[in-house]
């Protein structure tokens, strides 16, 4: 097995181990209440163990910045389940990087937004990604936006 690993100085993006669970479901739970205001804090904690169980059977990539996680990004064949920064690390082009990650492994992405995150659908929009679809989340009842990106 290869596991490619991208250093720039004190930052690495890297494959997700075990070792990292506790600290990536941090960021996760942190990252969703925070920008996800529209949705009770309460759905994110009923699903927090679910998630915690499938990350690690999932296809996750950590980035590091002095040998500390700061974020990480799901993919599932080409859709983007979701890229976590932590707070005090956004907007510091993290979100880009592990896009481009995902873009080095996969020629197309999808990924799903809600339509209450404008945040996200600029960040989204700026790395080429296109609204082809309105749906509903199942799970949340809020709107939200089927993305792709076609290299």
């Amino acid at each position: 097995m290869v596991i490619l690993i991208l250093v720039v100085g004190s930052i690495m993006i890297r494959k997700f181990i075990v070792s990292d669970l506790d600290t990536i479901m941090g960021i996760w739970l942190n990252s969703n209440i925070e920008t996800h205001y529209f949705i009770p804090k309460s759905y994110w904690n009923r699903y927090f163990n679910i998630v915690k169980e499938i990350l690690p059977k999932s296809e996750v990539y950590v980035f590091e910045k002095k040998n500390q996680v700061v974020a990480f990004v799901g993919i599932d064949n080409g859709h983007v389940l979701g890229i976590f920064v932590s707070e005090n690390m956004r907007s510091k082009g993290i979100g880009e990087l592990l896009i481009k990650k995902c873009k080095s492994l996969y020629k197309n992405l999808s990924l799903c937004v809600y339509k209450n995150n404008k945040r996200a659908i600029r960040f989204y929009e700026r790395e080429g990604f296109i609204i082809k679809k309105t749906q509903t989340d199942r799970n949340t009842l809020e709107t939200e936006y089927l993305m792709k990106w076609v290299e």
